[in-house]
């Protein structure tokens, strides 16, 4: 028998349960069962038509080879037009380097900064491949606690007393996943003010909700300048344009680092997608009345997904203000956030993410996606609460 010498890091490296589950479901759909899917965290909605076409066209037109390692300029020029209609900012198209996915800009970004003797700071409960990417990286990740009682935000004097001589990298992540939380600016304000203190510490800002707003203003980090000489911002097309299945994503780095993110896109995956480039282009550049839709749709969804929680005995929901996650309060149902997925799936059959597989300040929670029709998300929060009420919950 093979004894296989593989690298200790490799039991460093988790996973995203999303996927798990996302799989489990397909399987007991395979079964026969009417599967209500609360769980990915993908719009329901198909890409516009006017982006596949994009695409298409590339194609047609012979867009086929290798791009440039950072993206083609055309590309990096919409982005950076972009930012600066969204954010008033100006930016290089060199700092732009797209990458296929939002996931690539923090890897790259982890990898950059981690490594043995470092500490990075995360969000948690938070995306769960930070801290898998911080612990493969070889680095410490050192939780920053997202609670419920400050509407899943942070405590700025908190964050900052948790770093140190070995902080390398601070992460935060507005609108969040999964708890739809958002970070006002009058915390970044503070929290910007006290990383001056800490010229050696740089910050990733993951803003890849950052469109998918409700009743709250959003603002980038890139409005600071005196950070932005050490400011990686990851964004990128999956959520608010329906495209996770493209692959497609950037990060904007500083200039004196841009071209060792681009050398870590030449190693590991050489480019992106060519064709899915100009799909991306378009994307920016075209009609944007569905991306104004789909977020009016997720405006009614997130009432009507926060009402019907609310209803339900031992569950208690607050309001999202962005992003399309709901983060419900389970701990009046006497269950665990595992016990919850496993019982919501297997029981009945709603596929929904424990708060648990977002970080240890996750127990307690469990992740709904509103990323479905609103009957279906009606239909599944009507099993919860009837089985509830069964059981006597609360």
């Amino acid at each position: 028998m093979s004894s296989y010498q593989i690298s200790e890091n490799m039991n460093n490296l988790g996973t995203e349960n999303a996927f798990v589950v996302l799989a489990r479901a397909a399987e007991l759909e395979r079964q026969g069962h009417k599967v209500i899917n609360l769980g990915i965290g993908q719009p329901d909605f198909k890409t516009a038509d006017h982006i596949v076409e994009a695409a298409v066209k590339a194609l047609k037109d012979g867009h086929h080879g290798y791009t440039p390692g950072n993206g083609i300029l055309e590309l990096r020029e919409a982005v950076a037009l972009d930012i600066f209609k969204r954010h008033k900012v100006n930016i290089n198209p060199d700092q732009v380097v797209v990458v296929p996915g939002g996931k690539v800009t923090m890897w790259h970004c982890i990898l950059m900064f981690g490594g043995n003797g470092k500490e990075i700071l995360y969000p948690n409960p938070g995306f769960p491949i930070y801290e898998s990417a911080i612990k493969f990286s070889g680095a410490k990740a050192v939780p920053i606690p997202l609670l419920e009682k400050t509407n899943f935000s942070f405590d700025p004097e908190e964050t900052i007393s948790l770093i140190n001589e070995k902080t390398s990298l601070v992460i935060i992540n507005s609108p969040a996943n999964p708890t739809g939380g958002m970070i006002k600016k009058e915390l970044l304000d503070i929290l910007v003010k006290k990383l001056e203190d800490f010229p050696n510490v740089s910050i990733l800002s993951d803003e890849i909700y950052s469109h998918i707003l409700y009743d709250s203003d959003f603002h980038s980090m890139l409005n600071y300048k005196s950070i932005l000489d050490r400011l990686i911002i990851l964004d990128g097309w999956s959520k608010t344009y329906a495209m996770t299945g493209w692959r497609i994503g950037y990060g904007i780095w500083p200039l004196k680092l841009a071209d060792k993110a681009t050398r870590l896109n030449i190693n590991s995956v050489s480019c992106t997608n060519a064709a899915t480039q100009y799909a991306a282009i378009e994307a920016l550049n075209g009609p944007q009345n569905q991306v104004e839709n789909m977020i009016k749709e997720f405006s009614k969804r997130k009432d009507l997904i926060v009402k019907k929680t609310n209803q339900i005995p031992g569950m208690q929901s607050q309001m999202p203000e962005g992003a399309f996650y709901t983060m419900p309060n389970i701990t009046g149902t006497k269950l665990s956030s595992k016990e919850m997925e496993t019982l919501l799936l297997e029981e009945l059959k709603v596929a929904t993410v424990a708060g648990t597989s977002f970080g240890k300040y996750g127990e307690g929670y469990i992740r709904f996606s509103y990323a479905n029709s609103q009957e279906n998300i009606i239909e599944a929060l009507d099993r919860i609460h009837e089985y509830a009420i069964e059981n006597k919950w609360g």
